[in-house]
């Protein structure tokens, strides 16, 4: 599957770039499982790593990890780097469902 087939599987997809390497990927892991299991197939979510992916990191102008986009209907909505809670994250995304 392409990114840009990733980005467009579902009205609303959640990308999250991260990093084997990265702490904050780290701490972030559970809270993403976490929210994906809370939006039960509502939304997509997509998780990459950067140093797998480098073409989608590039093309999406990932600087930092881990980044979130929410893409709807293939088009970027939302972006944000860094650590968040999961209740953020879960209201960012269903902001958008």
């Amino acid at each position: 599957m392409t990114y840009d087939q990733a980005i467009r599987q579902q009205p609303v997809v959640l990308v999250e770039f991260f990093a084997s390497w990265c702490g904050h990927c780290h701490n972030m892991a559970p809270v993403v499982e976490q929210v994906k299991e809370l939006l039960d197939g509502r939304a997509a979510v997509v998780q990459l790593d950067i140093d797998q992916n480098q073409e989608a990191a590039g093309a999406s102008d990932v600087q930092s990890v881990p980044t979130f986009i929410i893409y709807k209907n293939g088009e970027e909505q939302w972006r944000q780097s860094g650590e968040m809670s999961g209740d953020t994250l879960l209201a960012k995304i269903e902001a958008y469902l």
